[in-house]
């Protein structure tokens, strides 16, 4: 009971919106970036031009390496911890106050998924565009491609799969267990995800076809196409603020007459 008591207490002092946690991602993703684009602008000229250079795999392939061994770590650490703590229990949430507070941390983890993506899918590729019109490529591993396809791409990616995870399994608005999957949300982490995979598509192609480079090509739809599915946003903001109208009417009209019908079925 003790703990019990505790734990509800803790839940009730939390702040509903707790800006900090917003603007540790904002500014972990701005100073990183920032000194991605240093080390690029410095060792891209110096070190990136010839791919059979020793300078080449001492600053760039090794770059690669271990953005790669980062990124998995971080991906089954982060996953696997959201995963493991999820709230198996999401229609017997302590009070209107906790599920508030878990919509507004949700809505943390949209904004810096969206935050990765600018870096990602924006910035970084139509860098990568200038940099190929101006350097010919001699490996599909250019410095661009080391930073944008291997390096930003990932992390929005596992930036976007914790946002769905932690929806699914702390708001009872998507509760997985009685609605299943959100197809807004689905469409939003897995659309832009499959531009990393369009990759290998894309180099293959450059590899036949000289287009150093012409953005408006065949090559580069799917990009276009699966960068697009990213405007999966739009219904999944409407289910989330939907999920904030759920939890005011429960507020204002009581559990019994606001929850009339069918609570499991999309959408409300």
């Amino acid at each position: 009971m003790a703990a019990t008591t505790g734990t509800a207490s803790a839940a009730a002092e939390a702040p509903l919106v707790d800006k900090k946690w917003l603007a540790v991602a904002i500014g972990i993703y701005s100073v990183f970036y920032a000194w991605v684009r240093w080390y690029e602008g410095v060792y891209g000229w110096s070190a990136g031009l010839d791919a059979f250079a020793p300078e080449f795999e001492t600053y760039w392939m090794n770059f690669l390496y271990i953005e790669i061994v980062l990124e998995v770590t971080t991906a089954s650490i982060l996953w696997g911890y959201l995963w493991k703590t999820r709230d198996r229990n999401l229609q017997a949430i302590a009070g209107t106050r906790e599920e508030l507070r878990r919509n507004f941390t949700h809505l943390v983890w949209l904004v810096a998924y969206a935050y990765a993506i600018y870096w990602g899918a924006s910035y970084f590729t139509e860098q990568d565009g200038t940099w190929h019109q101006t350097i010919v490529r001699d490996t599909d591993f250019t410095p661009s491609h080391i930073i944008e396809f291997y390096l930003s791409y990932p992390i929005y990616i596992i930036t976007g799969f914790a946002a769905f995870i932690y929806a699914h399994t702390r708001l009872p608005y998507f509760d997985y267990q009685k609605k299943g999957i959100s197809l807004p949300y689905l469409v939003v982490v897995v659309g832009p995800f499959m531009i990393l995979p369009n990759v290998g598509l894309n180099e293959w192609g450059h590899t036949f076809w000289f287009m150093e480079e012409l953005f408006v090509a065949p090559l580069h739809y799917g990009f276009v196409f699966f960068g697009w599915m990213a405007l999966g946003i739009l219904g999944t903001l409407l289910q989330v603020f939907a999920s904030f109208a759920n939890l005011i009417g429960r507020e204002l009209c009581g559990e019994e007459v606001y929850s009339g019908g069918d609570a499991a079925q999309w959408p409300e």
